[in-house]
Protein backbone atom coordinates (compact mmCIF):
# COMPACT_ATOMS: atom_id res chain seq x y z
CA UNK A 1 0.00 0.00 0.00
CA UNK A 2 1.52 3.34 -0.88
CA UNK A 3 1.28 6.46 0.76
CA UNK A 4 -2.08 7.25 -0.40
CA UNK A 5 -3.74 4.42 1.17
CA UNK A 6 -4.28 2.85 -3.03
CA UNK A 7 -2.19 -0.06 -2.99
CA UNK A 8 -4.38 -2.33 -5.19
CA UNK A 9 -4.69 0.50 -7.61
CA UNK A 10 -0.97 0.80 -7.86
CA UNK A 11 -0.92 -2.98 -8.60
CA UNK A 12 -3.63 -2.98 -11.40
CA UNK A 13 -1.81 0.52 -13.28
CA UNK A 14 1.80 -1.04 -12.79
CA UNK A 15 0.94 -5.08 -13.17
CA UNK A 16 -0.93 -4.76 -16.57
CA UNK A 17 -0.81 -3.16 -20.36
CA UNK A 18 -0.74 0.14 -20.65
CA UNK A 19 -4.36 0.97 -21.42
CA UNK A 20 -5.03 -0.95 -18.38
CA UNK A 21 -3.81 2.13 -15.84
CA UNK A 22 -6.78 3.51 -17.32
CA UNK A 23 -9.23 1.38 -15.52
CA UNK A 24 -6.71 1.81 -11.94
CA UNK A 25 -7.41 5.32 -12.58
CA UNK A 26 -10.93 5.17 -13.31
CA UNK A 27 -11.14 3.16 -9.50
CA UNK A 28 -8.94 5.44 -8.10
CA UNK A 29 -11.60 8.39 -9.40
CA UNK A 30 -14.68 6.50 -8.78
CA UNK A 31 -13.68 6.70 -4.68
CA UNK A 32 -14.49 10.66 -4.82
CA UNK A 33 -17.83 10.04 -7.23
CA UNK A 34 -15.12 11.31 -10.43
CA UNK A 35 -15.40 8.97 -12.68
CA UNK A 36 -14.17 9.51 -16.61
CA UNK A 37 -17.81 9.49 -17.70
CA UNK A 38 -18.78 12.13 -14.61
CA UNK A 39 -15.80 14.48 -15.12
CA UNK A 40 -17.25 14.53 -18.72
CA UNK A 41 -20.98 15.36 -17.27
CA UNK A 42 -19.45 17.63 -14.84
CA UNK A 43 -18.24 19.63 -17.78
CA UNK A 44 -20.83 19.52 -19.89
CA UNK A 45 -22.97 20.98 -17.50
CA UNK A 46 -20.54 23.60 -15.92
CA UNK A 47 -20.45 25.10 -19.86
CA UNK A 48 -23.91 24.73 -20.27
CA UNK A 49 -24.74 26.86 -16.78
CA UNK A 50 -21.84 29.40 -18.03
CA UNK A 51 -24.09 29.59 -21.55
CA UNK A 52 -27.15 30.11 -19.03
CA UNK A 53 -25.67 32.31 -16.69
CA UNK A 54 -23.92 34.78 -19.39
CA UNK A 55 -27.47 34.59 -21.02
CA UNK A 56 -29.07 35.91 -17.70
CA UNK A 57 -26.56 38.60 -17.28
CA UNK A 58 -27.52 39.92 -21.05
CA UNK A 59 -30.88 39.43 -20.84
CA UNK A 60 -32.46 40.18 -17.82
CA UNK A 61 -36.06 38.75 -18.42
CA UNK A 62 -34.70 35.11 -18.90
CA UNK A 63 -33.29 35.09 -15.15
CA UNK A 64 -36.33 33.23 -13.40
CA UNK A 65 -35.97 30.78 -16.05
CA UNK A 66 -32.69 30.12 -16.46
CA UNK A 67 -32.13 29.77 -12.51
CA UNK A 68 -34.83 27.01 -12.51
CA UNK A 69 -33.62 25.47 -15.34
CA UNK A 70 -29.71 25.71 -13.98
CA UNK A 71 -31.37 23.35 -11.09
CA UNK A 72 -31.72 20.45 -13.60
CA UNK A 73 -28.37 20.12 -14.31
CA UNK A 74 -27.08 20.59 -10.62
CA UNK A 75 -29.42 17.39 -9.86
CA UNK A 76 -27.59 15.85 -12.72
CA UNK A 77 -24.48 16.42 -11.32
CA UNK A 78 -25.45 15.39 -7.77
CA UNK A 79 -27.10 12.27 -9.11
CA UNK A 80 -24.13 11.21 -11.92
CA UNK A 81 -21.71 11.22 -9.06
CA UNK A 82 -23.80 8.89 -7.31
CA UNK A 83 -24.26 6.68 -10.63
CA UNK A 84 -27.83 6.81 -10.75
CA UNK A 85 -29.50 5.77 -14.03
CA UNK A 86 -32.38 8.33 -13.88
CA UNK A 87 -29.74 11.33 -13.67
CA UNK A 88 -28.11 9.66 -17.24
CA UNK A 89 -31.19 9.83 -18.98
CA UNK A 90 -32.39 13.10 -17.53
CA UNK A 91 -28.73 14.32 -18.60
CA UNK A 92 -29.42 12.77 -22.49
CA UNK A 93 -32.79 13.62 -23.27
CA UNK A 94 -32.67 17.07 -21.65
CA UNK A 95 -29.90 17.94 -23.64
CA UNK A 96 -31.15 16.36 -26.85
CA UNK A 97 -34.33 17.84 -26.92
CA UNK A 98 -32.47 21.55 -26.33
CA UNK A 99 -30.43 20.79 -28.97
CA UNK A 100 -32.60 19.54 -31.43
CA UNK A 101 -34.68 22.67 -30.82
CA UNK A 102 -31.98 25.32 -31.29
CA UNK A 103 -30.61 23.21 -33.96
CA UNK A 104 -33.32 22.40 -36.29
CA UNK A 105 -35.93 24.57 -35.19
CA UNK A 106 -34.74 27.93 -34.09
CA UNK A 107 -31.58 27.34 -35.58
CA UNK A 108 -30.27 29.58 -32.55
CA UNK A 109 -26.57 27.38 -32.27
CA UNK A 110 -25.82 28.41 -35.90
CA UNK A 111 -26.64 31.93 -35.51
CA UNK A 112 -24.53 31.93 -32.33
CA UNK A 113 -21.42 30.34 -34.53
CA UNK A 114 -21.83 33.09 -36.74
CA UNK A 115 -21.82 35.60 -34.50
CA UNK A 116 -18.76 34.05 -32.06
CA UNK A 117 -16.93 33.77 -35.55
CA UNK A 118 -17.96 37.78 -36.47
CA UNK A 119 -16.49 38.60 -33.16
CA UNK A 120 -13.68 36.56 -33.66
CA UNK A 121 -13.15 38.63 -37.03
CA UNK A 122 -13.79 41.90 -35.89
CA UNK A 123 -13.70 41.94 -31.85
CA UNK A 124 -17.13 43.28 -31.47
CA UNK A 125 -19.76 41.24 -29.05
CA UNK A 126 -22.95 41.45 -30.84
CA UNK A 127 -25.64 39.16 -29.68
CA UNK A 128 -23.98 37.70 -26.75
CA UNK A 129 -26.86 35.48 -25.67
CA UNK A 130 -27.20 34.38 -29.40
CA UNK A 131 -23.59 32.89 -28.99
CA UNK A 132 -24.42 31.54 -25.36
CA UNK A 133 -26.69 29.10 -27.36
CA UNK A 134 -23.51 27.36 -28.82
CA UNK A 135 -22.00 27.46 -26.20
CA UNK A 136 -24.73 25.80 -24.37
CA UNK A 137 -25.21 23.38 -27.48
CA UNK A 138 -21.78 22.24 -26.83
CA UNK A 139 -21.56 21.98 -23.25
CA UNK A 140 -25.07 19.61 -24.15
CA UNK A 141 -23.12 17.28 -26.94
CA UNK A 142 -20.46 16.65 -24.22
CA UNK A 143 -23.00 15.67 -21.44
CA UNK A 144 -24.77 13.48 -23.48
CA UNK A 145 -21.31 11.42 -23.96
CA UNK A 146 -20.92 11.56 -20.65
CA UNK A 147 -23.99 10.52 -19.16
CA UNK A 148 -24.46 7.69 -22.36
CA UNK A 149 -20.62 6.46 -21.64
CA UNK A 150 -21.54 6.59 -17.79
CA UNK A 151 -25.30 4.65 -18.51
CA UNK A 152 -23.42 1.72 -20.84
CA UNK A 153 -20.86 1.03 -18.19
CA UNK A 154 -23.93 -0.14 -15.49
CA UNK A 155 -24.61 -2.90 -16.31
CA UNK A 156 -25.82 -5.38 -13.54
CA UNK A 157 -28.80 -3.19 -13.13
CA UNK A 158 -31.89 -5.09 -14.74
CA UNK A 159 -34.33 -2.04 -14.62
CA UNK A 160 -31.49 0.79 -16.17
CA UNK A 161 -33.71 1.25 -19.46
CA UNK A 162 -36.63 1.64 -16.70
CA UNK A 163 -34.80 4.23 -14.73
CA UNK A 164 -32.68 5.74 -17.81
CA UNK A 165 -36.42 6.57 -19.71
CA UNK A 166 -37.91 7.67 -15.96
CA UNK A 167 -35.12 10.40 -16.01
CA UNK A 168 -35.75 11.42 -19.44
CA UNK A 169 -39.46 11.84 -18.83
CA UNK A 170 -39.04 13.89 -15.78
CA UNK A 171 -36.60 16.16 -17.14
CA UNK A 172 -38.95 17.15 -19.67
CA UNK A 173 -42.14 17.31 -17.85
CA UNK A 174 -40.04 19.52 -15.38
CA UNK A 175 -38.65 21.72 -18.29
CA UNK A 176 -42.49 21.54 -19.59
CA UNK A 177 -43.32 23.24 -16.43
CA UNK A 178 -40.38 25.65 -15.64
CA UNK A 179 -41.06 27.21 -19.10
CA UNK A 180 -44.70 27.45 -18.72
CA UNK A 181 -44.28 29.39 -15.50
CA UNK A 182 -40.95 31.24 -15.63
CA UNK A 183 -41.11 32.26 -19.59
CA UNK A 184 -40.29 35.78 -20.52
CA UNK A 185 -43.49 37.14 -21.72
Amino acid sequence: MDAGGRGSVSLIACNRPAGIGVIGEMIRNSETGFTSPNLWIATGTILFVIALTVSAVVVPQLRPLHFLQALIYVAIVILARRNSVWAFGAGVTISLAWNCLNLFVTHLMQAGAIAFWSFLQTGQARRVDTMMVTLGGIGHFILIGGCLAAFLQRSTDHQKWGKFIGGGVASLVYLALIVAIARPQ
